[in-house]
């Protein structure tokens, strides 16, 4: 039977929930338990496509379609574990479930409420998960914070979970800080002490706490959190700050998170296999060399909202032995001041996905800026439609060419809608979302890089690749080098003669793993480094590592929220 962890958060917003979910997910896994892991989000929208990024970062696509929190990303990224549509629970969606119900007759004329209409749905949406995937282990991780008035039907349902799986079988986990007051020179527990108490004012008694710090957190303070929120002592884990968030399950393993929670659940006490996972922090904390790369769009200010890419990126840097270093560049500072002002000394550029008008001409003068001077470039999603029509515009000389997105009156619409598509008015109505199909076309260098002819990546996009434009695109010299498997849509293009040139309408940031980079990023960033993009290893030959910057640019290559 499957055991259950509900993890809540206390205190603050943001203390680190889906970290601690995603890390125990790694460290029950290394001991070759199944897991999956659902996030429960108290937010009344039905999902975040359509909220914009800087209220609640990246749009995080699962392989089914769903557009999801960013923490199913981490989950995915620790787990090496695909989720889907099951693992994310919304208050929106939970509302509009039982409202469905309600108008169909489901629940015979009776009166339909908080208790018990909503709270079941909510404990039926965690054992249909139990039920289709079978897991060992669901974590189950429920967004926001102690004494939100908006939580409070996921709490109470999570109280009422005792009674469908026995309490032998669940576990209650309180993340909560411990701040360090300066002035008085120590830790306090009296935040955790309230939290605790908030919780078992709702008849929910925490099996154990993370204490999330700056600092590792004494013996004498432990023992004392076990005396008030009535948790042992060997169950008050500590999680303090790390340099980075990959660190944190080896942190917790010399913790003795995942010994606990086995014990507090009954499971078999298994040796871990972590010698993979310290390679990786070996190599993070051992790099060779530093390699700066820009990322060029709309919503840098929030860095979340590219979270998946960034991740994608440090992935690929890690494996070969090198440090990642970020620029952020607003591509609406591009417009304004010039590419060369914002991207001068980058090794690599990367144009990211978004919606809507706001900045485009930036990120197309990025793209002008990287072929010109044949810096490695990768587009993503709304990055390879800029590329598109940064190349219409300057190498096949059509005039105005744009998308029918940012100008629907444009004589040139060299990325569109189809035409099936074109009377779909409702929001999301036409979005291509999750995992697709893709023939690669031989002897380029994507194919080089996957070594298979068909791969499949996940999409979250509505405008395509104008196939009117296709011959002409091939003619001035670009190359398609990616198609759907009938041949009709365009999902990958590339520039042969360029160190590296490669753009994508799908998203592969959301397939790379800290183990397991993606093959176009990892690509990328060996181009970034002066490498080969599709040589093995990743040892520079002494000619590229001493290459200055001077010698690389002299040489002659549903429906998201658009924020105003």
């Amino acid at each position: 039977m499957t055991k259950f962890i509900f993890i809540t958060g206390g205190v603050v917003s943001s203390i680190g929930k889906g970290i601690v979910a995603a890390s125990l997910g790694r460290l029950l896994k290394s001991r070759n338990y199944s897991v999956s892991i659902l996030k429960l989000d108290p937010y009344i929208n039905v999902d975040p496509g359509t909220m914009s990024p800087f209220q609640h970062g990246e749009v995080f696509v699962t392989q089914d379609g769903a557009e999801t929190d960013l923490d199913l990303g981490h989950y995915e990224r620790f787990t090496d574990t695909s989720m889907s549509r099951l693992n994310s629970v919304t208050t929106g969606s939970i509302y509009q479930s039982v409202i469905n119900k309600e108008r169909r007759g489901d629940y015979q004329g009776g009166t339909v409420q908080v208790i018990p209409h909503i709270t079941g749905e909510i404990r039926s949406r965690i054992l249909r998960v139990a039920r289709n995937t079978n897991p060992d282990v669901a974590i189950v991780e429920i967004g926001g914070t102690v004494g939100d008035i908006e939580s409070l039907p996921f709490l109470e349902a999570i109280r009422q979970f005792r009674k469908d799986v026995g309490r032998e079988n669940l576990m209650y986990v309180h993340v909560t800080l411990m701040p360090w007051l300066p002035a008085a020179g120590e830790m306090k527990t009296k935040p955790t002490q309230h939290s605790v108490k908030e919780l078992r004012s709702i008849g929910i008694q925490p099996d154990m706490l993370v204490c999330r710090c700056d600092r590792p957190l004494p013996s004498h303070l432990k023992e004392k959190l076990s005396e008030f929120c009535d948790v042992p002592v060997e169950r008050v884990i500590t999680s303090p700050d790390a340099s980075s968030i990959y660190e944190v399950p080896l942190v917790l393993e010399r913790e003795g998170l995942a010994q606990a929670v086995l014990d507090c659940i009954s499971l078999e006490q298994r040796e871990p296999d972590l010698e993979g996972w310290r390679i990786l922090i070996e190599r993070m904390h051992h790099p060779d060399r530093e390699v700066e790369i820009a990322i060029v769009g709309k919503y840098v200010q929030l860095s979340d909202a590219y979270l998946s890419v960034v991740e994608a990126l440090r992935h690929a840097t890690i494996d070969c032995g090198s440090q990642l270093k970020l620029r952020w560049v607003n591509s609406e500072e591009v417009e304004r001041d010039g590419a060369e002002t914002h991207l001068s000394g980058v090794r690599g550029i990367v144009v990211p996905g978004g919606f809507g008008s706001r900045g485009i001409d930036g990120k197309i003068d990025a793209i002008r800026y990287a072929r010109e001077n044949r810096i490695p470039f990768m587009g993503l999603c709304l990055g390879m439609q800029c590329a598109v029509i940064e190349w219409a515009r300057n190498v096949a000389h059509l005039e105005a060419a744009n998308s029918s997105e940012f100008d629907p009156e444009t004589t040139n619409p060299v990325i569109s809608l189809l035409p099936e598509q074109e009377d779909v008015v409702d929001l999301g109505g036409t979005m291509r979302l999750g995992l697709y199909p893709c023939r690669l076309t031989p002897e380029t260098t994507t194919f080089s890089l996957y070594s298979q002819e068909v791969v499949y990546e996940r999409h979250r996009h509505r405008y395509e690749f104008n196939n009117a434009y296709r011959s002409l695109f091939l003619e001035t010299g670009y190359a398609i080098s990616g198609t759907s498997p009938d041949g009709r849509l365009v999902e990958i293009v590339e520039l042969r003669d360029h160190p590296f040139f490669v753009a994508t309408q799908f998203h592969p940031e959301f397939e790379s793993r800290p183990n397991q980079p993606h093959p176009l990023v990892k690509g990328f960033v060996r181009a970034s480094l002066g490498m080969s993009p599709v040589d093995d290893g990743c040892e520079a030959s002494q000619e590229s590592e001493n290459a200055t910057e001077f010698d690389r640019l002299d040489s002659s290559t549903n429906s998201p929220a658009e924020v105003s």
